[in-house]
């Protein structure tokens, strides 16, 4: 019993940090100029998805495994201009404050070095952890392309937990016609061995009944049957931190001292509309944690900022 539940303990961290946006690396063999080539007709293939999907917004998603490389992709459209997006996303530090949204994020502190950005991510349960609780994720940040139609954002990481591997997000914009904007949020890495023993234990268990958005097929009484295990859980994170990226963009409206309390009830009603996927805390139980990882995430800024961390 006591090596399942520490097992168990390794599946949720990994897929917290696993979780951190959705699919979709760079290609090597990808040109200048080709992503936004790929990211525009993408749209135009899937405007009927977009339209009419299980969402009730603007969002669809595709997920897969192949040999060890897990993936998810999300694409969506913002109600804000592609200008607003590209003045929030190109700055590191608003990163920390979308990402921090998830439950399961903890914390986040940025630092700039010669010519990179570097993003720690502290990654725990969903209950109240401190910092020295926590895993450490350490991503270099990366602004590929950005100009007047197109933005393209890496962050990486080479080494996760567990012995996980290869760590990739990815966030791409372009423009739409209304002052609107077309957005890609991805995600990969490759899993390891102690991750698969830990996924087969969790999903037996523990996490038998936790579904993903994509349907699969339905019952013998027509009703939807979604994705479940691995793909699920990624499918689960991916929404969330997409849900991060709109609240963050949302809240820019009201004065800076009343965005954090605002965003993050906001950010859990968003989750809220998906209870079968993204239940998982009640309202009071969240903002009373993140009101304090918040706090935490401060204090660990200061630290790195005047160079102690």
């Amino acid at each position: 019993m006591h090596r399942i539940r520490n097992l168990w303990k390794c599946f949720l961290f990994l897929a917290a940090a696993a979780s951190l946006f959705s699919v979709g690396s760079i290609s090597a063999a990808e040109k200048p100029g080709q992503g936004e080539d790929i990211l525009l007709d993408t749209y135009h293939r899937n405007i009927a998805r977009l339209e009419r999907n299980s969402f009730s917004f603007p969002l669809f998603m595709n997920s897969f495994e192949r040999d060890n490389r897990v993936h998810v992709d999300v694409y969506g459209i913002f109600e804000q201009p592609f200008s607003s997006v590209v003045n929030v996303l190109k700055v590191p530090a608003n990163w920390c404050d979308i990402v921090s949204l998830n439950p399961n994020v903890k914390a986040c502190t940025y630092r700039e070095l010669p010519g990179a950005w570097l993003l720690t991510f502290y990654i725990g349960r969903k209950v109240y952890q401190p910092p020295e609780d926590t895993r450490q994720v350490i991503y270099h940040y990366r602004k590929v392309e950005q100009r007047q139609g197109y933005l393209d954002i890496i962050l990486n990481a080479e080494e996760g937990p567990f012995g996980t591997k290869d760590h990739r997000m990815r966030f791409e914009a372009l423009p739409l016609d209304g002052g609107k904007t077309f957005v890609h949020v991805s995600y990969e890495y490759s899993d390891s061995v102690a991750l698969r023993l830990a996924e087969k234990i969790y999903f037996a268990t523990l996490g038998r009944g936790r579904v993903g958005f994509t349907v699969t097929g339905t019952d013998r009484y027509g009703n939807p049957i979604y994705i479940g295990g691995p793909g699920g859980a990624l499918e689960r994170s991916a929404v969330r931190y997409y849900l991060a990226i709109q609240s963050f963009m949302n809240t820019l409206r009201y004065p800076e001292e009343s965005r954090f309390s605002i965003r993050i009830s906001e950010w859990y009603d968003l989750t809220g509309r998906y209870r079968k996927q993204l239940s998982d805390l009640d309202k009071k139980d969240y903002i009373t944690f993140k009101t304090k990882e918040h706090n935490n995430q401060v204090m660990l800024q200061r630290q790195t900022a005047a160079g102690l961390q």
